[in-house]
């Protein structure tokens, strides 16, 4: 079936995209190519071995590593990542890691317009876009800014082969989230569409595989492709309810990023197919139940991912305000939102239900 609407808008960036078991060595060719000579690598502090040994790749081209990137992308420590910046004279970054490491080589890159080069090694899907999130006193805020956007991504499938099969079922439906609210997006295009049907579709035959044989290099490089044609998503289009909630979550509660996304999906795509259960088809078509909702909720549960917040952390004390901070300012959504049904989504992800449709 065709999705041509009659008329519509699509924007692509300029961005370079490789695929490729072993092509995070060639970000020496890449950093050439953008014309720069002085790499700073960047990377969360459980990832400064892998950093370092990108610093040894790369060699006389890397003049520093800076392995501080932390969830929700502080904006102390952005500060902090810049002075360094501008101290070693870096003229490009190179991110390895997930979506902390990314989101603060995105908040260099608006601070200072340094170009990017990111390795992903989680399936955030945030490289493929334009959008920074970032956190300042207890309250999490995003934006869109050309500048922000990665020049360059290398998805190595080896680089993720070891990643355990709690944070790839994570991380793995945090980007799902962005192809499924992508898909009644006001402002989707056909593109958008097609893109986010493909991404869905590439974690549907390939994440039950890759949990039962992690070191399955062509199902880890069926997952990257799924998670860079979920990011283009979210680069394209915007986004609503469930990443408002998750934002609120993460930024106010300091809630683990992928994780939230993980639990929350169900309820907020169940809640939203009220409205958008037209657009919300292939949810359910390709997960296998006819309530997309419940048919990620059965998903994540067979791939033994969380299914509340109360296991993330998150205190049933805590769900008025969380609903109260939601809800403070409107924002577009296809199924109206209120207080009460928040309460309520929120009240049901707290104890791990399954999702009310």
């Amino acid at each position: 079936m065709s999705h041509f609407t009659p008329s519509f808008a699509a924007h692509f960036a300029p961005v370079r995209v490789r695929f490729g078991a072993g092509v995070r060595r060639q970000v020496s060719e890449e950093i050439a190519r953008l014309g720069c000579k002085r790499a700073l690598v960047l990377s969360t502090p459980p990832q400064a071995d892998q950093a370092m040994e990108m610093a040894q790749e790369i060699g006389d081209l890397a003049v520093g590593v800076f392995t501080r990137a932390t969830m929700h992308t502080p904006v102390s420590v952005t500060e902090e990542a810049v002075a360094h910046a501008l101290s070693v004279r870096a003229d490009c970054l190179v991110s390895v890691g997930g979506g902390s490491t990314t989101g603060l080589g995105k908040a260099i890159a608006l601070r200072t317009d340094l170009p990017q080069i990111v390795v992903p090694t989680t399936y955030a899907g945030s490289e493929a876009t334009n959008i920074l999130g970032q956190t300042e006193n207890g309250i999490k805020t995003t934006l869109t800014d050309p500048r922000v956007q990665p020049e360059v991504i290398l998805y190595d499938a080896e680089l993720v082969r070891s990643l355990p099969a709690s944070l790839t079922v994570t991380s793995a439906l945090n980007a799902m989230a962005h192809a499924a609210e992508g898909l009644y997006a006001r402002d989707r295009n056909p593109v958008s569409t097609l893109l986010a049907i493909e991404g869905l579709e590439a974690f549907a035959e390939s994440l039950e595989k890759v949990v039962a044989s992690p070191g399955d290099l062509e199902a880890r490089g069926r997952t990257l492709y799924g998670a860079w044609l979920c990011g283009t998503v979210l680069g394209q289009v915007g986004m609503a309810l469930h990443h408002k909630l998750c934002h609120t979550l993460g930024g106010s509660f300091d809630l683990p990023h992928a994780e939230t996304h993980a639990v929350m999906l169900p309820h907020t795509i169940a809640f939203n197919a009220r409205a958008a259960a037209r657009e919300l088809e292939p949810v359910g078509r390709i997960f296998g139940n006819a309530h997309p909702g419940v048919a990620l909720f059965d998903f994540a549960r067979k791939l033994g991912g969380p299914l509340s917040l109360r296991e993330l952390g998150l205190k049933e004390a805590d769900l008025d305000k969380a609903s109260e901070i939601a809800t403070a300012k409107p924002y577009w959504n296809p199924q109206d939102v209120t207080k009460k049904d928040i309460a309520k989504l929120l009240g049901a992800a707290w104890r791990g239900d399954p999702p009310a449709f």
